[in-house]
């Protein structure tokens, strides 16, 4: 995530930045219910099927941050998307990013 930043390639550091942080809240599933995550890319669908008690802030953040992976992954989005992703937005979300993921590794 940040080595895309830093290589200005914004879209796909928010990418990674989503993908990262599937990652750990599946991990925090398997250790919570000891079977396979779900198949899902939804963040907030995954923190809610672990019972994580969510801020409104950290939900909206995880809404957001999953409309990351379609946005960088399709034609469709990537033109606007590209275009929202001046360093500004982007360094504010990996920042955000960054904390919710120390939230979810807090309970690893």
């Amino acid at each position: 995530m940040l080595t895309l930043f830093n290589s200005k390639s914004y879209g796909w550091s928010l990418f990674l930045g989503h993908i990262s942080t599937e990652k750990i809240l599946k991990a925090l599933y398997v250790k919570r219910h000891k079977e396979h995550a779900p198949f899902t890319h939804n963040l907030y669908r995954l923190a809610e099927l672990i019972g994580l008690d969510l801020s409104d802030e950290y939900s909206d953040w995880l809404d957001e941050i999953t409309s990351f992976n379609l946005n960088a992954r399709y034609d469709d989005y990537q033109k606007e998307f590209n275009r929202l992703c001046t360093p500004d937005y982007t360094g504010n979300w990996i920042d955000k990013i960054k904390t919710i993921r120390t939230w979810i590794k807090e309970m690893l």
